[in-house]
């Protein structure tokens, strides 16, 4: 297992790391912060999970280059041809269950940074992932919104209650809740239908003192537009750790590139030596 910050020889990782600030800061060191609390909403993508060894959807040789989201990815495709789709998640849940997909360091990092920031009173982060995995869960984190859904988690088509999914989903399954059969379904978000707990999400956003956007390429809506809605709180300080730059790299204040593994157990462990960076006003 892969320790959030046993990475070695620091100087060295930092040599790979490109770290571009695109705005002069100042921190607001930990010993400071007793009187001032400051809540930290990190919004995750693929690519945090790609270093584990799930594929992506949107890369080059990513799922949707190899199968048509069309046909496995909308309400219109299940009803359609509901077997095609349950064997496409299924294919995708089994290896979580089996154990054969684990969380990496960065997963774990994040974690930490959950439990010693609100440990110490500093204030509360909460993540906010495109993914439909179970890794940051399964690295300790707590405070989670899946806004795009859970692979191991099954939606009733019938009552809409939302049940525990570790196994094959198929025909003949009957809901624990109504009881009725052959109604279940993956409980990820499909095309054309709305990401959960938007209004949530929002409220979030314009609370939070640090954005962090890890692991995303700033192409799907609505995720790709939280950017925008932080940068109307000029209060607010927002950070990029991607293995590239996004659409909306030039938006945020400080911007890290590297892979995941690499660059958020540094950035990580500086959060919670030093505190939050600000932009000077």
């Amino acid at each position: 297992m892969n320790t959030p910050f046993g990475l070695g020889d620091r100087q060295i990782l930092f040599k790979q790391i490109k770290i571009v600030l695109t705005k002069s800061f100042s921190f607001y060191p930990i010993q400071d912060m007793e009187h001032s609390k400051m809540d930290i909403v990190i919004l995750t993508g693929a690519g945090i999970s790609k270093e584990s060894g799930l594929d992506t959807f949107r890369d080059e040789g990513g799922i949707w280059s190899q199968v048509s989201l069309e046909e496995v990815a909308t309400l219109d495709a299940f009803k359609e041809n509901p077997e095609k789709v349950q064997n496409f998640y299924n294919a995708r849940r089994r290896p979580l269950i089996e154990g054969l997909i684990k969380p990496n360091a960065a997963h774990y990092s994040l974690a930490i940074l959950e439990k010693e920031w609100e440990l110490a009173n500093r204030g509360k982060v909460t993540i906010i992932t495109q993914n439909i995995d179970n890794l940051h869960e399964s690295a300790g984190s707590k405070n989670l919104i899946h806004m795009h859904g859970e692979i191991l988690k099954a939606r009733c088509l019938n009552c809409n209650c939302i049940s525990i999914c570790d196994t094959d989903l198929g025909f003949g399954e009957s809901c624990f809740y109504c009881k009725k059969t052959n109604v279940l379904r993956p409980h990820v978000v499909w095309f054309g239908e709305e990401p959960l707990e938007m209004n949530h999400i929002h409220d979030l956003l314009k609370e939070c003192n640090l954005f962090i956007s890890v692991g995303t390429s700033g192409n799907v809506y609505p995720a790709a537009g939280f950017i925008k809605s932080v940068k109307e709180n000029s209060n607010i300080y927002a950070v990029e750790l991607n293995l590239e730059p996004s659409n909306g790299a030039t938006l945020f204040d400080e911007v890290r590139y590297g892979a995941a593994t690499d660059i958020i157990p540094i950035y990580v462990e500086e959060l919670l030596r030093k505190g939050i960076s600000v932009a000077k006003t």
